[in-house]
């Protein structure tokens, strides 16, 4: 992977990295599904007022767009509902972790993907770091017994799994235009989720400009500017290499959660990080390839 792509994954890791601590600061005044309901609302208002402003064509068949409301709901509503509700019973920090398993889940998600990529032998074993870092993060809730706090982390961990399958749903979009591809996706998983929230937490009563704030910022800026750029770049990096930032995150989300939300640091956290960001450097594999001479 080119070094200018190595940057784009940089730069995304560490803004989805944020996105934790918003979803920390709404918890405080809105429900889970209603923060979901309003990063994707958001984020749609943003690439609708890009496509009018650039004077883009949208016009899609029925067909197309019925196939982006699902793949919305797959990779947008869901997972970030998942977030929601895991983190109101853990630590911002360790949903970072949790989802840096996002590139290892696709590792094995893209092998098993008819005409996905084959999983290599060093991509397997960062498969395996992955693996081995979530255990490692996860040791002391299993030994401390807090069932809520075990079925958070189960729970967070079902956005990795939506990533790592969506990943490969993407490749039937192929050439279609990132920015039309993201609204309309947006698109359908605001009106899928819409229901939800308004059965689920009912409509939201006074909102403060903290809450705001973070709603614009996760909208605009983590959504719907971030998911144009990250569709931009996967054609020219591969289904695998595109969850990168996923491993980039956690070390916003953990610094983001200490510094703002003054939240604990353990030892667990940073050897179960450290294993899972092995894992990236394995998946990746530039770093063990022998260099050929002459």
């Amino acid at each position: 992977m080119a070094l200018r792509y190595w940057g784009i994954i940089f730069v995304l890791g560490i803004g989805w990295g944020m996105s934790f601590m918003f979803n920390a600061i709404l918890l405080r005044e809105l429900g889970p599904v209603t923060i979901s309901l309003g990063r994707v609302g958001f984020g749609a208002l943003g690439c609708w007022v890009y496509l009018c402003l650039r004077g883009n064509d949208w016009r899609l068949s029925m067909g197309q767009i019925a196939a982006l409301f699902g793949f919305g709901m797959l990779s947008y509503a869901l997972p970030f509902t998942f977030y929601a509700l895991g983190q109101q019973y853990i630590a911002s920090g360790i949903a970072g972790i949790v989802n840096a398993t996002t590139p290892a889940l696709a590792v094995v998600a893209a092998h098993l993907w008819p005409g996905g990529e084959r999983a290599t032998l060093l991509k397997s074993l960062g498969v395996i770091a992955g693996v081995l870092g979530m255990i490692v993060l996860s040791a002391p809730i299993l030994r401390g017994g807090a069932s809520s706090e075990i079925w958070a982390v189960l729970i967070v961990l079902g956005a990795p799994v939506c990533y790592a399958i969506s990943v490969n749903v993407a490749r039937q979009f192929k050439g279609m235009e990132p920015v039309v591809l993201v609204a309309w996706a947006l698109t359908g998983a605001t009106l899928g989720l819409l229901p939800v929230a308004l059965w689920q937490d009912g409509v939201p009563g006074h909102i403060g400009l903290a809450s705001l704030g973070a709603f614009l910022v996760l909208g605009f800026v983590l959504t719907s500017a971030a998911f144009i750029v990250f569709y931009w770049v996967m054609p020219r990096v591969g289904p695998t290499n595109i969850t990168l930032p996923t491993l980039i995150a956690p070390t916003s989300a953990l610094f983001l959660g200490i510094w703002v939300l003054g939240e604990p640091l353990f030892a667990s956290h940073l050897y179960g990080l450290a294993l899972i960001l092995f894992g990236l450097l394995l998946i990746d594999g530039r770093l063990f390839k022998r260099k050929r001479i002459g």
